[in-house]
Formats: C-alpha cells, structure tokens, sequence
C-alpha cells in the first residue's frame, strides 16, 4: 500500500510569511512600544517626555530595553499602556 502525497505547501508558506509579517508588529501584551537611537543628552530628553506625558503610575511607562552604540548614541525602548484605566 502507498502513503498518499504530501499536500502542496504554498498556502502554508503564505499564512506563516503574513504571520509572522503582522505578529512582529504588534505584540500581543497590549503594550505601545517605541525604539529610539539618539545622543544620550537627547535620548535623556526623550524619556523625560514620555514619563512627563504618560506617568509611569497610570501607564506603566518604563523603559524596556537600552544599550550604548558607538560615538555615544543610546539606542532604547520606551513602553506603555494605551489608555489609563
């Protein structure tokens, strides 16, 4: 008796390509993230801003990940909730 064929696997291939497309957008912890790269003076300016708007307090608003990059650059992201509720 003879195994049946394998199923073609374009439609496969399609939905794990728009997957993992529209899955690296938006995580799926209902957090709004953004990445930044800028001198450390700005990058400074930059996270008082987004505590200023969004207190850390109603939005959990922190900082999620850093790390420096050559000629004094500060590469990091900002994370909140959406709403305050």
């Amino acid at each position: 008796m003879r195994a049946p064929p394998r199923p073609p696997l374009d439609g496969l291939k399609k939905r794990l390509d728009r997957h993992r497309r529209e899955g690296a957008r938006l995580p799926r912890d209902g957090f709004i993230r953004e990445t930044y790269a800028l001198p450390r003076t700005d990058a400074r300016e930059k996270a008082r801003e987004w505590f200023d708007r969004w207190p850390k307090q109603a939005y959990w608003t922190a900082i999620e990940s850093w790390c420096e990059r050559p000629e004094d650059v500060i590469e990091f992201t900002m994370r909140r909730l959406p709403t305050a509720d």
